[in-house]
C-alpha cells in the first residue's frame, strides 16, 4: 500500500492548491503537519498561477492499494 500526504491551500485568487509528499512517516501527527503547513505560507515557500498561498484548508493521508490482476 502507498500513502500520500496532502497539504490543501488557497492562494490569493481564493482556489485550492495541493501539495503532496509520498509515504510520509506512518507516525506524523496533525500538529506537526500544521506547523509545516504554516513555515510553508509565513515563509512564501511557493508561488502559484493563482498568487501566493494565503490559507490553510485541510491535510489528509491518501492511501491506496493496487491488486495486479495479471501482467502481460
Amino acid at each position: 500500500m502507498s500513502a500520500t500526504l496532502q497539504m490543501i491551500f488557497r492562494n490569493a485568487a481564493n482556489s485550492n492548491t495541493t501539495v503532496s509528499i509520498a509515504d510520509p512517516d506512518p507516525e506524523i501527527t496533525a500538529m506537526e503537519v500544521e506547523a509545516v503547513m504554516d513555515s510553508i505560507i509565513s515563509r512564501n515557500v511557493f508561488n502559484t498561477s493563482g498568487g501566493d498561498l494565503a490559507s490553510k484548508v485541510k491535510a489528509q493521508v491518501v492511501s491506496r492499494t493496487v491488486d495486479v490482476l495479471g501482467e502481460y
